[in-house]
């Protein structure tokens, strides 16, 4: 039996109640702030839930930023990885261009001047050999090197006599 309050012990000492009502009406009053205490606790329970899901979906959008950050930094990686490679074939394979006689060609929108021999100015119209931009100048590489340079960084190809059209 649920405790009775000062008023209903008076009602009931005064005998204007019987012990079952003060008893039933105590119950309905417990019942009443229990209730009232699961409707808080629902209350907290959906907020807490609603935090929970809000959680879970910034830590979701925080998961997908970071791997696509991830992919670019690869993909930036992946292609100065690349140009290294293009550089170090290009060193190792080059060949020395001197001589007297010019080779002019068009790279990036400027005509460009090559002093080579006259042997090395035929394979390059033969397109025997490539020019490449090597640092701040050109160089020389056979064809097959001039492939794996290409497949690597097809920028540092300055004219490649052997891909283009004359009409």
């Amino acid at each position: 039996m649920a405790k009775a309050n000062a008023l209903q012990a008076q009602l009931l000492k005064a005998g204007l109640v019987k012990k079952s009502q003060v008893s039933q009406v105590a119950n309905q009053q417990a019942k009443a702030r229990m209730d009232k205490g699961d409707a808080k606790a629902v209350e907290v329970a959906a907020a807490a839930e609603q935090a929970r899901i809000e959680a879970e979906q910034a830590r979701a959008l925080k998961v997908e930023r970071d791997r696509q950050i991830a992919a670019e930094a690869n993909a930036a990686r992946r292609a100065a990885e690349l140009r290294a490679q293009a550089r170090q074939i290009i060193a190792d394979k080059k060949l020395v261009a001197r001589g007297e006689a010019e080779y002019r060609f068009e790279h990036a929108g400027v005509i460009r001047t090559l002093l080579t021999s006259e042997a090395l100015r035929k394979q390059v119209i033969d397109g025997a050999l490539v020019v490449v931009v090597y640092g701040s100048g050109y160089a020389l590489l056979p064809r097959p090197a001039a492939l794996q340079v290409r497949e690597r960084d097809a920028d540092a190809i300055a004219l490649d006599n052997a891909s283009r059209d004359y009409v």
